[in-house]
């Protein structure tokens, strides 16, 4: 069994819903990782239901998760960098639309004031992609964040080669330990996946 580590963990969720049952499931892993997780959702993750699920019930359900408010605006996000609340940030799902605001450096949802906020206090941001058109327009932006120091990768592949070519998304079963690994300053590999996950 592994150690909890005694690390505040922020753990933020964009709108890729077919994937938010998995986040869930990767949610409890770093929580049982992680002495301490801060649940975070974009303004379209809190605002929008879907054939996946309930915006309200997928909040309540990080907050019991977490014993935590869910942080879902960009001014509750902003005080993460000058109070410098988290040791480490993950955003799992991260779609296509916050890649290439990261990349760009576009600061205007709760999860991309997060991101900025946290990464100006020189700590690690773990990204789990997930998006249609990752080996696309949104290929741009990972090639764009790849390089950049604190920026993590959970490793990923694409999902459905057949039917969709230029989709791409994490394997959220090793969210929990790409974020140990980036603590630890190293980016976890093999990041690009092969075949089945």
């Amino acid at each position: 069994m592994t150690e909890t580590l005694d690390k505040t963990v922020g753990f933020a969720v964009c709108g890729s819903f077919c994937t938010h049952a998995q986040a869930m499931e990767a949610l409890e892993q770093v929580r049982a990782r992680f002495t301490r997780v801060v649940p975070i959702v974009s303004e379209v993750v809190a605002a929008t239901d879907t054939r996946f699920g309930n915006a309200h019930d997928l909040m309540r359900e990080m907050e019991r998760i977490c014993d935590h408010r869910v942080i879902s605006t960009v001014k509750a996000a902003e005080p993460i960098g000058p109070q410098k609340l988290l040791d480490l940030l993950i955003i799992a799902p991260c779609t296509g639309n916050t890649l290439g605001k990261l990349a760009g450096g576009v600061t205007d949802t709760s999860v991309t004031m997060a991101a900025k906020a946290h990464l100006r206090n020189g700590r690690p941001l773990v990204i789990a992609p997930s998006t249609n058109d990752g080996l696309a327009a949104s290929a741009v932006s990972i090639g764009a964040l790849l390089p950049r120091k604190y920026i993590y990768f959970v490793p990923f592949g694409q999902d459905d080669p057949e039917k969709k070519p230029t989709s791409l998304v994490a394997d959220f079963s090793l969210v929990a330990d790409a974020a140990q690994a980036a603590l630890e300053g190293r980016q976890l590999q093999p990041m690009l996946l092969r075949g089945e996950r």
